[in-house]
């Protein structure tokens, strides 16, 4: 197990939808202790693969010590239509918090480090870091998320960050609807 450095803001690699896991692996089983590691170093409630520059399909979550794991090729399911606003934060944009609409309730089907079918199911915060950590897995970021004015204060907030590069990296909006069913 080794502590990774985290991809930050503006990284082509967190744009990247990540790949499906097919091989599991010794590889694997490093990989899911490298982000359960650097996740809790960071600290954070949750690390996706493509955050230390390895497109799988791959994340770690820790929200106490009774709600935390791994999940690979996760698919979302969405049990209500409730939703919850709160503060988001990412370890990619550190130290930024900013309210973001999420579902209440998930249900995530995927498989372990074995490959053996797992199904994680959350509220509240679990669910917010299992859709945070899922749309890192698609290549978007939960300032995509942000409703206009709110995006408009992240980015310019990102760009006066001590962290951000000298030219600002633009930002589209995500391509899939902000509280769909996947």
């Amino acid at each position: 197990m080794t502590v990774q450095p985290i991809r930050l803001f503006g990284d082509p690699v967190l744009r990247t939808p990540a790949e499906v896991v097919t091989t599991f692996d010794k590889e694997l089983r490093t990989l899911v202790a490298d982000l359960a590691e650097t996740m809790l170093a960071a600290p954070g409630a949750g690390l996706a693969a493509p955050q230390i520059g390895v497109g799988l399909r791959v994340f770690t979550f820790h929200i106490d010590d009774s709600q935390s794991g791994h999940l690979i090729n996760p698919v979302l399911h969405f049990p209500s239509d409730e939703e919850q606003d709160g503060p988001e934060g990412c370890l990619s944009i550190p130290g930024l918090t900013f309210d973001c609409r999420r579902r209440e309730h998930v249900v995530a089907h995927g498989q372990n480090m074995y490959g053996d079918p797992i199904t994680v199911e959350g509220m509240a915060k679990l669910s917010r870091a299992i859709q945070h950590e899922t749309d890192h897995l698609d290549g978007v970021l939960f300032v995509q998320r942000l409703d206009a004015e709110t995006r408009k204060a992240a980015m310019r907030a990102i760009r006066e960050a001590p962290w951000a590069g000298l030219a600002p990296p633009t930002i589209k909006l995500s391509p899939h609807p902000t509280l769909s069913v996947r």
